[in-house]
């Protein structure tokens, strides 16, 4: 097909790619039905747990919940489970490889593709910023326990009061101001490097690591569980009354200041720790019953993943004042606190985070490379994005700007304000996707679907909803940030993307399944 200068904008904007198209462009193999429903929730558990729940409790039960974020994990795994089912029945009707990226551009169309883009800068980049701050932190309390010490200056962000236990730490009888957080920028840079160079997880590795980040969590919940049960009535009365703290409007973590709008406002924040799950539904063309199985393990794995959360944030602010968690490392916190007979295992619980959370760093950065090398190759970003290293075979370019991006912000900015701006970016690229699912339905229903939404069109418009909510419970400046990057987004497509993508200049379309016209205004050809 030729280039169509004639066509509208907006028929520009909402053109999409077929599904023949973006299988020629994905397919290597074909997939076999080989995975159960157990292998489905295994791998959801596998993918799930990991940085959220070492990293952003704390500072959910410290500011905004606290003992009740164990009912804000509650909610967050409720509103994942809306767009999770809703990720598989798309994976399942649309046959292709790829990300809520690959799924914009085949239902919605170009301009969503690049929204969803946009979106997922925020879900892998940004996430893996909070990560590194999370590891940074980890690393310092560690070290300390071997009597090393980073200067306090260079472990926190630009222009923040250095904390500890919920007080200013204080050097020579003065607060210490953070500048710059070197551990988290060193270590994006260093899996930067490690990413230019080649280096990527092979199952068995990966299956290690899943397995040390929870055998950790397992540890932490014997040990620390088998105190809080020795002394339980005294903690109770101690740290959970009242388990719900009343609603403080004068407070300066703002309006989810505690109370049941705390409890939401930190869902949307404890709601990272749930990134990943829709992995589960990228395995659809691998499930034996899609129908059965899909449904089985998107539930199954969160559930298994909420108790498991749910018993680590009892025990964490059972076992310590909730105030006293706002820190990179909350779990290191706790463990420090089990008594110098377990020395060693929080020792071993420290570098079994730290292994961890080091795999998550690299898996994100790995991952917003291909988003950005895919969006090059359709032409909406600069090809030097799509440019292969001859050497390492790797898009070197593309990841070494990722690092820089990653390092910066991991570097530079406060980790409440990293990931909230994750979630927000993350909460609506799942919105999109429950959209897609009911446009998907209204245009092309004739489509064979594996999988279908149970309780159609119930369950994706509430997930719809329940993502906008989570999204206003976030602080005003941080939407207002929201706002202005993604106006700069929509800015960058009419100058850049719109004007360079492949499929405005002559991919072929023709193949393409009629799926009606985007909803909106009515445009002449």
């Amino acid at each position: 097909m030729a280039s169509q200068p004639n066509r509208s904008v907006l028929q520009r904007m909402f053109a999409r790619k077929s599904i023949a198209q973006v299988q020629r462009e994905t397919q290597a193999s074909e997939l076999k039905r080989s995975l159960g429903k157990w292998n489905l929730l295994l791998l959801g558990v596998g993918c799930i747990i990991g940085a959220g729940i070492f990293v952003r409790t704390g500072s959910a039960a410290a500011l905004h919940a606290g003992p009740a974020v164990l009912l804000s994990f509650v909610v967050a795994g409720i509103v994942c489970a809306f767009a999770g089912l809703c990720y598989a029945e798309l994976s399942s009707t649309l046959p292709v490889s790829g990300s809520a990226y690959t799924y914009g551009y085949t239902t919605l169309g170009e301009f969503v593709a690049w929204i969803m883009g946009a979106l997922l800068l925020l879900e892998y980049g940004l996430a893996a910023s909070v990560v590194a701050v999370g590891w940074g932190g980890y690393v310092v309390s560690l070290l300390a326990d071997f009597g090393l010490q980073i200067p306090p200056q260079f472990t926190g962000p630009a222009g923040y009061t250095l904390m500890r236990d919920g007080v200013p730490v204080l050097v020579d009888g003065q607060t210490v101001t953070t500048l710059f957080n070197l551990p988290a920028f060193l270590i994006c840079m260093a899996l930067a490097g490690l990413l230019v160079v080649g280096v990527s997880e092979s199952a068995k590795v990966n299956n290690v690591i899943v397995a040390i980040k929870v055998s950790v969590l397992a540890a932490f919940i014997l040990v620390g569980g088998g105190i809080v049960l020795s002394k339980l009535p005294e903690l109770m009365s101690t740290n959970w009354v009242p388990f719900i703290p009343e609603y403080d409007p004068a407070a300066n973590n703002g309006e989810g200041a505690f109370g049941v709008d705390g409890i939401m406002r930190a869902a949307s924040i404890v709601f990272f720790a749930y990134i990943g799950f829709e992995a589960v539904s990228t395995a659809g063309q691998e499930a034996k019953d899609p129908a059965k199985d899909m449904p089985f393990g998107i539930i199954g794995s969160l559930v298994v993943c909420t108790v498991i959360y749910m018993l680590v944030a009892a025990i964490m602010t059972l076992l310590v004042p909730y105030g006293t968690l706002n820190v990179p490392d909350p779990v290191a916190v706790v463990v420090d606190n089990f008594g110098p007979t377990w020395g060693w295992l929080a020792k071993v619980i420290k570098i079994g985070a730290i292994i961890g959370l080091t795999s998550v760093v690299l898996v994100l950065m790995y991952a917003q490379t291909r988003i950005f090398y895919t969006m090059a190759r359709d032409g909406l970003l600069p090809k030097v994005f799509s440019r292969v290293n001859k050497r390492f075979h790797t898009p070197a370019v593309n990841t070494v700007v990722v690092g820089l991006v990653t390092a910066i912000a991991a570097g530079f900015f406060d980790i409440n304000v990293l990931g909230d701006m994750t979630s927000v970016g993350t909460l609506a690229a799942f919105a999109i996707v429950c959209l897609s699912v009911i446009y998907l339905r209204r245009v092309a229903p004739e489509l064979p679907r594996g999988f279908k939404v149970p309780l159609y069109p119930v369950v994706p418009v509430l997930g719809i909803l329940s993502c906008a909510y989570l999204i206003y419970t976030v602080p005003p400046n941080v939407l207002m940030f929201f706002v202005y990057y993604m106006v700069g987004g929509v800015v960058l497509y009419f100058v850049y993307g719109i004007r360079n993508s492949n499929l405005q200049h002559g991919d072929p379309q023709d193949d393409a399944p009629d799926m009606g016209e985007f909803p909106g205004p009515v445009v002449d050809d």
